[in-house]
């Protein structure tokens, strides 16, 4: 795809991999086939290609429109345009460049302003977002219906393993799990211990910065990656193995600290490291003896849910499948796999009609051999999931996290 950017953006750091992303192009659709929007709404601007268009359009001309914007705010960034595509187009790095230009180019409404700078002012910070969250719980009984749905039951914290292991691994304390679902890193931490590990979080880590990042606070969201690595570098320097991330979504975005900070002259070689020894659970587990954890000896049959990020942007579709396998418990028969379930960090905040669209088409491919819980691999598909199965949803590592141990 030919490209000729307009000289307003020839100052910014990022345009030429923009311009590389936009050539390596070639415009054959077949990602369109798997855009969830796209198969919703028949709509060429609401699929990759069409989406690839209205962003070297307006990288090329200078301006952008509000009706381009919609069709941009509507991607998922799911990136199953990604795992798609033949000539390996990084579209969610794209789309990540031409949102952040047109934030500069075009002013939202002061509603849309309100909304996306909130978001970005609680959900990355525990301590603002807990009593949020515990207010929520409290009141419950007293909401709406629908607002009623969102708020997830109140789980008390389990204790950790007293750290006694030889092997050390970095956990992602992360923001909204950490509140929401405490016993997430608690069973991995106790799972890990029964494998020789000690799990270990660093007290001055928080959001990985994928909410910043991805409503295009871009300076916001590298701040947070630049503390995590803060926070993480004297235990990576004392040896520890992995940072260990139960949260795909999370996992997506450390992974992706080395290219976004490369350029930070004071940051980009730790950066690198980071997302080098940044792993998935799944992927840890599966490099583990299994064999020396006992079975789950569970006989509820599970349907089990893998993230966009988990399977498009980590590349791990199937390893949580393949874990619960050995460990003996009964997977239930899914469809659509490929498909999001409408989550997308705040995308159920910022575009709900099209997030319950998505939950309902996901609850019905989940649902339909009749599994009695359903797990997943990410805090946002975990509480979105939540609000409208008729199931327990939970996280996968829970099913390994025996009594026994």
């Amino acid at each position: 795809m030919q490209t000729n950017i307009h000289p307003k953006f020839e100052q910014r750091s990022d345009i030429d991999e923009a311009e590389s992303i936009l050539r390596s192009c070639v415009h054959c659709g077949f990602c369109n086939a798997t855009c969830p929007t796209y198969q919703e709404l028949g709509d060429e601007r609401d699929g990759p290609r069409g989406r690839i268009y209205l962003i070297k359009q307006f990288l090329e001309t200078g301006d952008i429109s509000e009706v381009s914007q919609t069709h941009l705010d509507r991607c998922l960034t799911c990136r199953s345009c990604e795992t798609t595509c033949p000539s390996g187009v990084q579209y969610g790095r794209l789309i990540d460049i031409g949102r952040d230009a047109m934030e500069h180019q075009l002013e939202r409404p002061w509603r849309q302003r309100a909304m996306r700078w909130a978001l970005r002012k609680v959900l990355p910070y525990p301590a603002r977002f807990t009593p949020l969250l515990r207010l929520g719980q409290v009141f419950k009984p007293l909401l709406p219906g629908r607002l009623k749905a969102k708020v997830p039951e109140y789980q008390k914290a389990l204790p950790w393993p007293v750290t006694r292991q030889p092997r050390r691994m970095l956990a992602l304390a992360g923001c909204a799990q950490s509140a929401a679902t405490p016993n997430t890193n608690a069973s991995a931490a106790r799972v890990l211990d029964r494998l020789g590990v000690s799990l270990v979080e660093a007290p001055k880590a928080g959001c990985c910065g994928a909410v910043s990042y991805h409503l295009a606070a871009h300076d916001e969201g590298l701040d947070f990656m630049r503390r995590n690595i803060d926070a993480w570098w004297p235990e990576i320097e004392a040896g520890a193995e992995a940072i260990v991330i139960s949260a795909s979504g999370c996992g997506a975005m450390v992974q992706d600290y080395g290219a976004l900070l490369g350029d930070d002259p004071q940051y980009a070689e730790k950066a690198a490291r980071v997302s080098a020894l940044a792993k998935d659970l799944s992927e840890v587990l599966l490099q583990e003896d299994l064999s020396r954890l006992e079975s789950a000896q569970s006989s509820v049959k599970t349907a089990v849910h893998c993230p966009c990020t988990q399977q498009h942007a980590l590349k791990l579709n199937g390893t949580v499948r393949q874990i619960l396998q050995q460990a003996g418990v009964p997977l239930a028969e899914t469809q659509d796999d490929h498909l999001c379930c409408g989550s997308a960090g705040t995308y159920s905040i910022l575009q709900p009609e099209m997030s319950q669209t998505l939950l309902g088409n996901k609850l019905q491919a989940l649902t339909g051999d009749h599994p009695e819980q359903i797990v997943t691999a990410n805090i946002g598909c975990q509480m979105h999931l939540a609000t409208r199965s008729d199931v327990p949803v939970r996280h996968w590592i829970e099913l390994l996290d025996t009594p026994s141990q």
